[in-house]
């Protein structure tokens, strides 16, 4: 059994400072490599292998890359001052239809590197005016600032970085198999 939280029982409270800005900047740029070190070297079937019918740790990898386009879109919603942040599939449908385990490891790699890049280098370009601007969340139904959102995605990260800790043994030994 897991002892990482479920993702959505999670509950967030935006309380920090909007200077925070370029500590989770930092903490997003390093996603790309914490996955990587925690994936390479271990064998295909110990990436691959399923815990309970749920995604394997490959397939937790797939899932970080199947979000950076909704992430990007949610970032163009602050641009747009959009009336709502853009809807996901609460049901993951892309993740478990994408068959990851059957990918090159290096191949999602690769591409969660250049869409996280993509994603920090769009946020980069925009007017710091926008770290404030507030639009609610479909599913938390509160307002996220962009500052908010990047937390968030974050927080998402380090979820799946969890699991797949969890999955790998490599998490310690609070984390049981």
């Amino acid at each position: 059994m897991s002892q990482v939280p479920d993702w959505f029982e999670r509950k967030f409270k935006f309380s920090f400072p909007v200077e925070l800005h370029p500590n989770l900047r930092a903490r997003l740029r390093g996603t790309p490599a914490r996955l990587e070190e925690a994936l390479r070297g271990h064998s295909h079937k110990s990436l691959t292998e399923k815990a309970q019918e749920k995604w394997s740790a490959q397939e937790h990898a797939g899932h970080l890359v199947d979000l950076e386009p909704l992430w990007l879109s949610r970032v163009e919603d602050y641009v747009a001052a959009s009336e709502q942040l853009t809807l996901t599939d609460l049901q993951n449908r892309k993740t478990d239809q994408a068959n990851h385990n059957a990918r090159p490891l290096e191949e999602i790699l690769t591409e969660f590197r250049t869409a996280r890049e993509r994603l920090l280098k769009r946020v980069e370009e925009l007017d710091t005016s926008l770290w404030t601007r507030a639009i609610p969340h479909p599913r938390l139904k509160t307002p996220m600032r962009l500052v908010d959102h990047l937390y968030f995605v974050a927080e998402h990260d380090d979820h799946h970085l969890a699991r797949i800790w969890e999955l790998i043994g490599a998490g310690g030994p609070s984390f049981a198999r």
